[in-house]
């Protein structure tokens, strides 16, 4: 297909880069963050804390910025070159979407950027130029039993996941695995850029809300380790889901809680997708195997929780309900709180090819 003159080309997306988040309590989240989950601080000051994995040469993965409204304020990806800076712009404002531009970057270590507000409501960064920190990889004096090493993926909650599927592959991104009913309803879907299963999803539910951060071991020895730290620091409560294996994404995985609420999930041991004919992975909506593996029921607060975004002036966006037919499944078998793989399906996934 040929783009005409007229039409913004995407930026040449590389990864999801970091995520700047907004915590009422700077010095429990640090606590939670830096004592209890390992990640290296980079740079702090009174209103904020970067911090990053130990195998990151980037400035951060993550801020922690102090605010009145625990929320997320920026989904950040690294464009290929300065120039994917100015095509971001340019793509988002064709569509009428709002951007703002700060050739000295929004936070520490990162240099022109652009913040905009998606079609789907969420704030959006692309940057290129960054600040290079000593990347840890060989200080293995500094690595713990669950020690983080890279950041993975965010997960974002839409009421309409699939128009929000066909604007991520207008962006570039390409689906790796989906979640659909017989009819062909898109109610879940994992996009990437870089090489593995996905740089951010899809999930139905009142949007826009992230659901979770997801933060890469290189083990799920490291994840098991996390559980018992937690364990031992009496700090067991802030564990809302698993360990356990998912059917998506064929990751090992935990789900925790900050002390705002904010969702982190410690990922490991997915798989390779950087192929150009990369099968994608379609599950049946009834399967709950795709959720957990082993066939273990999802707590509600997995899908009923999330914490909200905001505009490019810091307030909350408002949520859209969930209330287009499409998107409107039957709580057992969308949600997975029981078993409802239908009698004689030994395979509740099958394998396709992108267009």
């Amino acid at each position: 297909m040929s783009v005409s003159p007229q039409t913004p080309i995407p930026p040449d997306i590389v990864r999801c880069a970091y995520l700047d988040l907004v915590v009422t309590d700077l010095a429990a989240a640090r606590e939670f963050y830096v004592d209890v989950l390992g990640l290296v601080v980079t740079a702090e000051d009174d209103e904020a804390i970067h911090l990053r994995t130990l195998e990151e040469f980037i400035h951060h993965n993550l801020v922690l910025r102090k605010g009145p409204v625990a929320a997320a304020a920026a989904f950040a990806y690294r464009v290929r070159t300065p120039e994917d800076v100015d095509r971001a712009q340019q793509w988002y404002a064709a569509r009428g979407c709002r951007t703002e531009r700060r050739k000295k970057g929004f936070t520490k270590g990162v240099g022109d950027s652009v913040r905009v507000v998606d079609p789907l409501g969420f704030p959006y960064e692309f940057f290129y130029e960054v600040e290079h920190v000593e990347r840890l990889a060989w200080r293995y004096d500094l690595y713990t039993p669950g020690a983080l090493v890279r950041l993975d993926h965010f997960n974002q909650v839409t009421p309409d996941v699939p128009s929000g599927r066909k604007y991520l592959e207008d962006l570039g991104f390409r689906v790796t695995e989906d979640i659909k009913d017989e009819a062909g309803t898109t109610y879940a879907a994992w996009l990437r850029r870089k090489d593995t299963v996905h740089d951010t999803a899809l999930t139905g539910g009142d949007g826009p809300r992230l659901h979770h951060l997801a933060f890469a071991t290189h083990e799920k020895h490291n994840i098991l380790a996390i559980c018992d730290k937690l364990g031992a620091l009496r700090r067991s409560d802030v564990i809302e889901r698993g360990p356990g294996r998912h059917g998506v994404s064929n990751a090992f995985y935990l789900y925790i809680r900050d002390p705002d609420g904010h969702r982190v999930e410690i990922y490991t041991q997915d798989y390779y997708t950087g192929d150009p004919d990369n099968p994608v992975v379609t599950w049946d909506v009834h399967d709950n195997q795709r959720r957990d593996w082993w066939g273990n029921p999802v707590v509600p607060s997995w899908y009923t929780e999330a914490s909200p975004v905001l505009d490019l002036d810091g307030a909350p966006q408002p949520l859209r309900k969930r209330t287009e037919a499409s998107e409107m499944a039957v709580t057992v078998g969308a949600d997975g709180f029981s078993y409802t793989r239908k009698e004689n399906d030994e395979q509740g996934f099958k394998l396709g090819h992108s267009l």
